[in-house]
């Protein structure tokens, strides 16, 4: 088994990282393999709705961020946990424009595979980016993987995370939690034919 932990910071080493890193060890621990992609600091397009993904079954965007996730997500993940920092109450955009990308181009691939977020703050905003997100995951039918509190830490100068006693303790049962439900789910829930419907005709 296989987790993909996605680190939505700029700072490759920084406390989203840290906290990332702890989930990752955890699952270790478990017998649970894992990669850690960085987003880093390059600049990253968002989608453009030009369709070029339902044909050739990739973005047409050439950046590594997205070959990173894009090839664990074709060579076969388990599991997903996308880390953020909190950015005026929400997400980074660099992310969640990776992830506008990943979502559509690569859904057929992450349905129903467990997935979780992670987010790190200095102060507030932490709920508001976590449940941002989650909505990424309940609208692929994946099974959101909860911990003992929200997925949440705090710090702001790097290393700081780890003070957070709370914060890394939620990570680890977070790791546990993903490791545990990767053991108990097999197969899929049958599904209707998907039904569109547009509220403009």
């Amino acid at each position: 088994m296989k987790v993909l932990l996605v680190n939505g910071s700029p700072h490759e080493n920084g406390n989203t990282f840290r906290a990332l890193s702890e989930v990752a060890a955890t699952l270790n621990t478990e017998g649970v393999d894992t990669e850690i992609v960085n987003i880093g600091r390059q600049p990253v397009p968002g989608c453009i709705a030009c369709g070029m993904c339902g044909r050739t079954g990739r973005c047409t965007f050439h950046d590594d961020p997205y070959h990173k996730v894009m090839h664990a997500v074709k060579d076969g993940i388990d599991g997903l946990v996308v880390g953020s920092p909190v950015y005026y109450g929400g997400p980074n955009g660099s992310l969640c424009a990776l992830l506008d990308r990943v979502f559509y181009s690569l859904g057929p691939s992450l349905q129903f595979k467990p997935a979780a977020s992670v987010v790190v703050c200095r102060r507030g905003g932490a709920s508001a980016a976590f449940d941002r997100l989650n909505k990424y995951f309940t609208i692929l039918n994946m099974p959101v993987v909860s911990s003992q509190y929200w997925n949440m830490a705090y710090g702001q100068t790097q290393g700081q995370v780890e003070q957070d006693e709370e914060g890394m303790q939620t990570m680890r049962t977070l790791g546990r939690n993903m490791a545990w439900m990767l053991r108990q789910l097999s197969g899929r829930p049958e599904q209707e034919p998907h039904v569109w419907t547009n509220f403009i005709r």
